[in-house]
């Protein structure tokens, strides 16, 4: 009888401690990442981004690559950030995911964006997307759990995260949809 109540007071105690790790966990989804605002992250030219910084516009975030067939996406970018510059801050984020189509230092990759395409808006340093040494932004981006609208599959590079003036995710597009198509832009006007 002793050993049966033993037993019975150690189950016990085993549920009551996976009723509070469930409540840890439970804490830990509330205090996670509420908006892009409280993210910031480092810049091409070694400076800092910080999202807080963009509160009151949209936010288009893409993930960019300099040898891509996508990348001439680099000029409607840039028209979308001229624009309006009033209404969305475009954010560029070099990776190296797909197919070694950024294998460039930031200093390089740069140089490149400015020479070709004369981009002004921010672009952050050179990121990892998707895998085991995701960045931190893009984990949020991609997981419902911490944006609390959807989970995203990033397929290849130009894809777009749009996000609204709180910093909530809005949308996400595919690589073949251009900046500056009706699906992106009728959230600018």
């Amino acid at each position: 009888m002793k050993k049966i109540f033993i037993f019975l007071l150690a189950a016990a105690a085993f549920v009551q401690n996976c009723t509070n790790h469930k409540q840890e966990i439970s804490q830990d989804k509330n205090t996670a990442m509420k908006s892009i605002h409280d993210f910031k992250v480092g810049s091409l030219d070694g400076n800092e981004i910080d999202f807080a910084d963009f509160k009151g516009k949209k936010i288009l975030i893409v993930n960019t690559a300099s040898a891509c067939g996508f990348t001439p996406q680099y000029a409607d970018l840039e028209e979308i950030s001229k624009k309006y510059s009033d209404k969305v801050a475009v954010v560029g984020f070099p990776a190296n995911n797909f197919g070694n189509q950024e294998s460039g230092t930031n200093e390089e990759i740069g140089a490149f964006c400015q020479k070709n395409y004369g981009v002004t808006f921010p672009m952050a340093a050179k990121v990892s997307v998707k895998g085991d040494d995701i960045a931190p932004v893009f984990k949020y981006l991609t997981d419902k759990d911490l944006n609390g609208v959807k989970n995203t599959t990033i397929l290849w590079n130009f894809t777009k995260f749009l996000l609204d003036e709180n910093g909530r995710l809005i949308d996400t597009f595919v690589s073949t949809t251009k900046p500056t198509d009706e699906a992106i832009v009728k959230y600018f006007r």
